[in-house]
């Protein structure tokens, strides 16, 4: 499949079956993040492989939107290895760091067969002091990981929809 193909195929999933997500994929998973650029290459993420029966506990808790997976990744910036422009006061790259490293795990889920859901609808600082994060660390996103179940639905019925080229590209 090329490139065009698996991000075309890849959605946000909303049912994951219990099976779990075996440790070599989960590897590729964090190699995928590993690799992904950063600024300057600072590399401010900080990612918690959610598992354990306790972690999935938490998660659930604060977050109705795990969709029964088995691997949740919490993936933090760390505000002090973020980039900071000498250009504008206050511009930091950290949250497109983390974005962009969340895009990569994502698109390699896709390519293993797994699924995943982008997940902000949480209170991030629950989040942050149920899993005794430091001070220094935010988290951005969940991204629940998983085997999508096949009887409970797919992509969304909006999933293709796009807006016309016209209403999003600019030519100046």
């Amino acid at each position: 499949m090329d490139f065009l193909e698996l991000a075309a195929s890849r959605y946000s999933c909303r049912a994951f079956t219990d099976r779990p997500v075996e440790d070599e994929k989960l590897q590729k998973l964090i190699e995928a993040a590993r690799i992904a650029p950063t600024g300057k290459n600072n590399q401010p993420q900080r990612i918690y492989v959610l598992k354990s029966e306790d972690a999935l506990e938490k998660v659930n808790s604060i977050c109705k939107c795990i969709y029964g997976a088995t691997t949740v990744f919490m993936i933090a910036v760390d505000k002090d290895r973020e980039w900071q422009s000498s250009y504008e006061e206050g511009f930091t790259s950290g949250i497109e760091d983390v974005s962009i490293v969340a895009t990569h795990i994502m698109l390699e889920a896709t390519d293993l067969g797994l699924a995943s859901c982008w997940v902000n609808a949480f209170p991030q600082s629950r989040a942050e002091a149920l899993f005794a994060l430091p001070d220094n660390e935010q988290v951005v996103l969940l991204l629940p990981v998983g085997y999508p179940d096949p009887d409970k639905g797919g992509p969304s019925p909006r999933h293709s929809d796009s807006r016309d080229d016209t209403e999003m590209i600019q030519l100046k």
